[in-house]
């Protein structure tokens, strides 16, 4: 039974890797959105921005399943993922600094799609990674916080990717 369902696996990685990850990212970001709505969770501008980074990824992924480039694909989920490991550690480096380093933050004052229609999409993203009060909130845990989660799925995407392109 065990050596089936490691066969399966071990297929779905071979064949079909940028599949997984495109709807597992796509999966990650509806479980978040449905979090949100049913627990009354409100986003901070960086899990916003992790989120569209989470689509980066996915949108990425699926356009290399159809382009069959595999290792042009897998060195841009890699390197998407990279940014979105970067944005969630920065995520998970203001939440654990301490209230006065956090007082003295203020580049996310607004949800990020405000920032955008304000500032553009390159200073919003700039005010947003210098992060603010709201995101350092650690919110719902399980085991670990959102955040957290975030950058676990993105390290696993890229060392899986690291994977596909030695065997590659």
């Amino acid at each position: 039974m065990n050596s089936k369902i490691f066969k399966s696996f071990k297929n779905v990685f071979d064949n079909n890797f940028e599949l997984l990850i495109g709807f597992g990212s796509i999966f990650i970001i509806s479980l978040a959105i449905l979090l949100d709505k049913y627990l009354y969770l409100q986003a901070c501008p960086l899990c916003i921005l992790t989120r569209y980074v989470f689509a980066l990824v996915a949108t990425v992924s699926i356009v290399g399943f159809f382009i069959n480039k595999k290792k042009f694909s897998y060195v841009l989920i890699l390197i998407t993922s990279a940014i979105g490991a970067c944005v969630t550690g920065r995520q998970i480096y203001i939440q654990n600094m301490s209230i006065e380093d956090i007082a003295s933050l203020s580049g996310c004052s607004m949800p990020f799609h405000t920032q955008v229609e304000y500032f553009g999409a390159y200073e919003a993203i700039k005010r947003t990674l210098a992060g603010g009060p709201s995101c350092a909130e650690d919110g719902l845990r399980f085991i670990f916080n959102f955040a957290e989660w975030g950058f676990v799925f993105f390290l696993m995407f890229m060392f899986m990717c690291a994977i596909k392109l030695k065997n590659n």
